[in-house]
């Protein structure tokens, strides 16, 4: 049972540091010796656990899924009071988001990128990952809008990413007011339509 355990904390352990490490410094520049020594796991245990360090990315991926849906969850509930509609909580978590220190891009975005091949499995797993995002998105504009929200999703998620790109390019966070005011905009329209 140690084994097991000690085994598990060593995967973890790898994913939150390969997680740290890829958003910190991009997938590529990052190698596997950086990574083990990092985590503090032999080379072997890395390899018994991923096969490939895009296996490795794979798993990273999918824990910064998780990460960023807890992160949003939990923000928009704590603006959920201050929200005029069910999108402003939204921003607002975006521009929280925006604003931490550790902020650079989105690891998605930046991993597609990176990946340049649309046939890589981590860029087939960021699309999908997109997709789900996006579903939740249209869950909010449609508590808005009603079915309208099927017609403004595109552009309410072009919005989102641009925002997510300017405040990385220009190290502004300001950029998610400027796409939730844009959103508002929209939506005032769909609804007058």
């Amino acid at each position: 049972m140690a084994t097991k355990t000690s085994s598990s904390e060593a995967r973890q352990r790898l994913i939150e540091t390969a997680d740290r490490l890829f958003y910190r410094d991009g997938f590529r520049s990052v190698g596997i010796d950086k990574i083990i020594a990092e985590a503090g796991v032999a080379k072997m245990t890395l390899y018994s656990h991923f096969p490939s360090k895009d296996d490795l990315l794979l798993a990273v991926l999918q824990y910064r899924e998780q990460l960023v849906a807890e992160f949003f969850q939990a923000a928009m509930t704590r603006h959920a009071k201050a929200g005029k509609s069910p999108l402003d909580p939204f921003f607002a978590a975006l521009k929280d988001w925006l604003e931490s220190p550790a902020f650079r891009g989105c690891a998605f975005i930046n991993a597609t990128v990176e990946l340049a091949n649309p046939e890589h499995p981590g860029a087939e797993y960021c699309r999908s990952q997109r997709e789900r995002f996006n579903g939740m998105l249209k869950s909010l504009i449609a508590e808005s809008i009603g079915s309208k929200s099927t017609r403004l999703l595109p552009a309410i998620s072009l919005l989102v990413e641009g925002a997510i790109v300017t405040a990385q390019m220009h190290q502004d966070p300001k950029a998610a007011d400027v796409a939730r005011d844009a959103a508002r905009v929209l939506m005032e329209q769909a609804a007058k339509n």
